[in-house]
Formats: structure tokens, sequence, C-alpha cells
């Protein structure tokens, strides 16, 4: 697996201008054709969860299958480390202490990496001893800096390929510490400390290690006497934690750098794929630009020290469904919502994105966000009409004169003549009307002249990647419908 390392918002603005020209004529064929240039690549991911024995294995394949290139597993520091600091003879940094227990997140990763994919490590939970902060009924404390990066030293040295599973090069700080669930005192220059920890400790085993920052909620919440959770708005915590001005220009407001390479978010939208966040600070997915523009004027007033050009992520998005949550997003309309979601990330700079989840969780009644429904055995799952989306993105929207702008990723993620296939009336015949080459990362777009009307539905069809959903030129009254990512009831 590659790592991209390309820069952020100027190379898809770059990119976007080169390669969404109108497309030429074939004079063999007659048919619009276009070869798309260089732009920034769209991986996509999934956030992992626990299967067992054959059932992780299963779960791995499923993901493979569907396109994703990476799992971010959450690993547990409180379950790796001894429950109680010895009184001698343990060294933190030291991965081979007989007082680390590796087994299970070894067991989880060995199976991530055999089905071809790339595991991205997320430290949490801290050990009882490790706290310089205790957490309290509603909070979650703060973990003491020398041993979170004595931590972050064991474990890039455990995963750095010299050890019983293939090296591991990805590892993020925390997950959403803008919730005070997940860090109190909230402090955005003390996750940045924490930061600086995990980075010292990671980039001092192997500089090439990409650490993860941010993993940022995307909305604000005031805690209240029946829900405490208090959150800092996303785009408050990273220009405090980065000391960027909210002024134009932006100036640095502190010296301090942040040590890391991928800032991440998890943009989830309360109305669809360009919604944008209704409170002061929030980030949905409408709002990755501004955040993106954020991090990128970051960089460039020096804010930020890496090795190489900082990526952005998103290493959480998704809706529950209808069904089988009927308070979740109708079925139809979020088969709509995955690739214009996708297009939206890859627009505003984002080069990797992770749908939440793999298959519905209903024990936990909210998260009915798989791409599959769930089922035991796992191998038996019944794939939602959200999986074909994901794997095979197409968007296509109609502009002035019958003209369409189409944006997709093949499922091979590589290049290949991509058939644009035109159907001029529901359950009417799919008719070739263009052929796209997509670059070496599978992206194709281009600008039509179909003579097209609201009427018509496009599709893309590709060698390995089979055929996308088709996508209607005539947008749904329920697009920008307001709905909670994870309502409760069932």
């Amino acid at each position: 697996m590659r790592w991209i390392a390309l820069p952020l918002v100027c190379a898809v603005i770059a990119g976007v201008a080169a390669t969404a020209a109108t497309a030429r004529m074939d004079a063999r064929s007659s048919l619009p054709t276009a070869t798309t240039g260089p732009t920034a690549p769209l991986a996509t991911g999934l956030v992992g969860r626990e299967f067992q024995g054959s059932e992780r294995t299963t779960a791995d394949a499923m993901a493979a299958a569907a396109g994703v290139s990476y799992i971010r597993l959450m690993v547990p520091w409180a379950a790796i480390a001894p429950k109680t600091l010895p009184a001698s003879g343990f060294d933190p940094t030291d991965p081979t202490s007989p007082y680390y227990d590796w087994g299970g997140l070894d067991a989880t990763v060995s199976s991530v990496q055999a089905a071809g994919l790339t595991p991205i490590l997320d430290i949490v939970r801290t050990p009882d001893w490790a706290y310089k902060v205790l957490p309290g009924t509603w909070s979650g404390g703060s973990p003491n800096l020398a041993q979170l990066r004595a931590f972050a030293t064991a474990i890039a040295r455990h995963y750095d390929g010299s050890g019983p599973t293939a090296a591991v090069h990805a590892f993020s700080v925390w997950n959403e510490a803008n919730f005070t669930k997940n860090l109190y005192p909230q402090s955005p220059a003390y996750y940045r400390s924490m930061v600086n920890a995990v980075a010292d400790g990671v980039h001092g085993v192997d500089r090439s290690d990409l650490v993860i920052a941010g993993e940022l909620a995307p909305f604000r919440h005031t805690k209240t006497t029946k829900d405490r959770n208090n959150t800092i708005p996303p785009m408050t915590f990273m220009r405090a934690m980065l000391c960027i001005s909210n002024t134009t220009p932006a100036k640095r407001t502190c010296a301090a750098q942040a040590r890391f390479d991928v800032w991440a978010h998890h943009p989830y939208s309360d109305t669809g794929p360009y919604g944008k966040a209704k409170s002061t600070g929030g980030v949905e997915l409408g709002d990755l630009p501004k955040m993106g523009a954020l991090l990128q004027t970051a960089e460039q007033l020096g804010a930020i020290a890496s090795a190489q050009p900082v990526q952005f992520w998103v290493t959480e998005f998704g809706w529950s469904s209808n069904l089988p949550n009927k308070h979740g997003v109708p079925m139809d309309l979020e088969a709509r919502w995955v690739p214009e979601s996708m297009y939206q990330m890859w627009q505003s700079g984002v080069t990797v994105g992770f749908w939440y989840l793999l298959e519905d969780r209903p024990a936990q009644t909210p998260f009915q966000s798989g791409l599959y429904f769930r089922s035991s055995p796992l191998a038996d799952a019944k794939a939602k009409p959200l999986l074909t989306p994901f794997t095979f993105p197409f968007v296509a929207y109609l502009k002035p004169h019958g003209k369409v702008f189409i944006w997709g990723r093949d499922a091979t993620s590589d290049t290949q003549n991509v058939a644009i296939q035109r159907q001029t009336r529901r359950g009417g015949k799919w008719t070739t009307v263009a052929t796209i080459t997509s670059n070496s990362d599978g992206i194709f777009t281009a600008t039509l002249a179909l003579g097209a009307t609201y009427l018509d539905s496009l599709r893309a069809s590709a060698p390995g990647s089979g055929t996308s959903r088709g996508f209607a030129l005539t947008v749904p009254r329920n697009e920008n419908m307001d709905v909670t990512p994870f309502p409760n009831g069932g």
C-alpha cells in the first residue's frame, strides 16, 4: 500500500480545473471521450469493530470487496498495559515487557493485513495509573504526557515490522477530543501536547510513520442537567490548538507547533452531503472546505511540523438507514448521499474517507449505518443499496444547455476506460453516451454535452468495477432533509 502524500486543497482545485473540461468527440465512435489527468486521490476505509475468530476474517474480506484500503481500529491503551503500575521491572517504552498484552490487537491487525488492508491504530482509553487528571462521572480525564509518549514509543516499536505482525505506519491520537467525555479538562493546548507526545514517540521509532490528529466531533453541544457531555466546536478547538487567529489575514497566536502528518475530522451531517452546521464553529460535510482552508493556512504559517505535506482525512461519516431504523435516512436517498458525500470530500481536499460501519449494530439502537444488514453468521449478511455507490461512487449534475458534469472513482482505483451510460426515462434502456479514461487513482471527471434533461439518469461501467448505481439528474425533493445521523428509536 503506498501512502498518499499530496498537497491539500491546491491539488484538488488544480486537478478539477485540469480534468473537468468539456469532453471531446471521438471521430471513430461519434461518442464524447475524455482522459482524466492527475488529481488528488480519494481512498476509502471503514471504522473497524470487534469481530472474533472466523467472523474477523469474513469482515475483513467483505471490507476488501467493498474497495476499501484502510481499517481504523480503536486501540484501548488500558487493555494492553498492566492494570496497575508494577513496582519495578516495567519499562513502558519496551513492547516486549511481559506486562504488556498485545495478543488481541495482534490478531486483529494480522487479519486486516492478510486481507490486503492497512490498519490505522487509534490510541484511546488511559490506564488508571497513567492519568494526569482522573475521569469523573461525566468527564474523560487527561492522560499523563510522559506515559502517553512511552506507550506511543512501545506501540510503534511493536509494529515496526520486526515483531509478530507486518509493520503498521499510522497512529491516531484520541477520538473526538473536543467531547468532555473523552478529554477533560477541555483544553486544545493540552491536546496539542498529547499529539506532540505521541509524535515524539512514534517518529522516534520511524520518521516516516503517520501521526493523525483531530478526529473531532462535528457539532457544538452545550451541557445540560440531563446531558453533561459538553463539546467545543471543532473550528474553535482547531484554531486554539494550532494557535491561528480568527481574523483576515490569519495570524499566529502562539509560537507552539503541533507535530502531526494528517488532520482528521468526523463531519456527520444533519442535512445530507452538502449540509452545513447550524451552530457557529461546527463542521459538517458542507463545511469541510473551510476546515481544509484552515489546515492549509496553519501549514503555511508554520503552525504544523511535519516531514511531508499534511493530509486531510475524514475518519468517520455515515447515517443510520431506514430500514432498519425507522427514524433513519430513506434507503434510496442514502444511496444517493453516499457518492455525493465522497465527491464533496474529494473536492474539499480530503484524500481518505472512512464509512461507519460495515454491518448494522442492532444492540446499539442508533448505529444502523452498516453497508450490510446485521446477520449471524456475518457471511450471510445482506448488502444494503449503499454498498454499490460506496464501492463505485458516481455523481452526475445537470448544467445549463443540457450539459452534465460527472465525477466518480472506479472500484479498482486505477486507470480504466469508463463507459458513461444514459437512461432517458425511468425503466428505459441504458445507452453508452461517452467514454472517460480514469487516472491512476481511478478518478474520472468531465463535463459532457449530451443535450440532457431533468428526466435523464446516468451511470458508469468499468472493467473490474461492474456498473455504478444510476444517478438521477432530477434532484429529489428530500435531498436536503433534516435528519439526525444516528437517531434513537428502532
